[in-house]
C-alpha cells in the first residue's frame, strides 16, 4: 500500500505531494513501482490545524479519480461523510486511523463493496496524547480491535469487509511499537487481514538513531519481520524498495514464484 498525502503537514513528506499535480504524479509512480493499493490522505492523524470536511474532500477526490484503475484506491479518513463520498467516487478502502471513534463510519461502509481498516488509536484525531501507558500493550490493542470489529459488525459491516491495524506509534512509544512487532501474531490471530503501517516511523528512528529521511533500511527490516508475524498489507512510502523486499520474502516463504529462472537451469 503506497502512501500519497495531499497535505501540507504530513509527518514524512512534509507537503511534497500537497500540490494536485505532484499528488497525481505520485499516484502514477507508485503504481508503476509495484503498489497494489494506494492510500490517499487529506488530513494527517497527528495534531494540527482544523481541516473541514469540504476541504478534505477537495484535496482527496481528484486524487481518487487519478488513482482509479491503477490500483485499489484507499482513503485515509476519520469522517463518515468523507468516507461516503469517496466510496461513491470509486475508493475501495476506507482507512480509519481513529478506530471507529465515530461509529457512523461503520454505517458509511456497510452495504457497499468497500473495505474498512479499523486501526488502534487512543486520541481523538488531530489531538495530543502524551505519555501513553499500557499494562500489556499487545493484549490491550487486541481487546480494542476485537471490540471495534464487533461494533462494525453490529452496524452492518460484513466480515469480509474488515481489515485490522494495530497502529504502530499511534499513541504508543518505541517500546510499545517494538513489542507489538514481536507479538504481532497475537493480533493476526483475531482472524482478519492485518495492515501494518510501519514506514519511517519514530520507533524505527529511535531504535536506530536515524533521522526521518534515513530510515529505509530499518523500515524494510521491520516490513519483512512483520510479514513473518502475519501482516498482509504493508503501508509504505518507498514503494519500489518495499515491493522488492516483500516479494523476496514471499518467495522464500513459498508464496510467490520467481519472476524468471535461468541460473543453473
Amino acid at each position: 500500500m503506497a502512501i500519497v498525502n495531499r497535505t501540507p503537514d504530513s509527518f514524512h513528506d512534509r507537503g511534497r505531494t500537497f500540490a494536485l499535480e505532484k499528488a497525481t504524479e505520485a499516484v502514477t509512480r507508485a503504481a508503476a513501482e509495484g503498489a497494489d493499493w494506494i492510500d490517499i490522505g487529506g488530513v494527517p492523524f497527528a495534531p494540527g490545524p482544523e481541516v473541514s470536511a469540504a476541504e478534505e474532500l477537495d484535496r482527496v477526490l481528484p486524487v481518487v479519480e487519478a488513482a482509479r484503475g491503477l490500483a485499489v484506491v484507499s482513503v485515509d479518513t476519520f469522517r463518515p461523510e468523507v468516507a461516503a463520498e469517496v466510496i461513491k467516487a470509486g475508493a475501495g478502502v476506507v482507512n480509519d486511523t481513529s478506530g471507529l471513534r465515530d461509529p457512523a463510519m461503520a454505517e458509511a461502509v456497510a452495504g457497499t463493496d468497500a473495505q474498512l481498516v479499523i486501526c488502534h488509536s487512543l486520541a481523538a484525531p488531530r489531538t495530543e496524547y502524551p505519555s501513553p501507558r499500557y499494562g500489556d500493550v499487545t493484549g490491550e490493542v487486541g481487546a480494542f480491535l476485537r471490540a471495534k470489529v464487533e461494533l462494525a459488525l453490529s452496524r452492518g459491516v460484513r466480515p469480509d469487509q474488515i481489515i485490522i491495524d494495530p497502529g504502530h506509534d499511534l499513541n504508543k512509544n518505541t517500546f510499545h511499537s517494538l513489542e507489538l512487532c514481536r507479538r504481532l501474531d497475537e493480533i493476526a490471530a483475531i482472524g482478519y487481514p492485518m495492515l501494518a503501517a510501519l514506514s519511517n516511523k519514530d520507533f524505527i528512528g529511535e531504535t536506530l538513531d536515524r533521522p526521518q529521511q534515513e530510515r529505509l533500511a530499518g523500515t524494510l527490516a521491520t516490513v519483512v519481520f512483520c510479514i513473518t508475524r502475519g501482516a498482509r498489507i504493508m503501508r509504505v512510502h518507498d514503494v519500489r524498495a518495499a515491493s522488492d523486499a516483500i516479494r523476496m520474502t514471499e518467495a522464500m516463504l513459498g508464496w510467490r514464484e520467481p519472476a524468471y529462472t535461468r541460473h543453473n537451469i
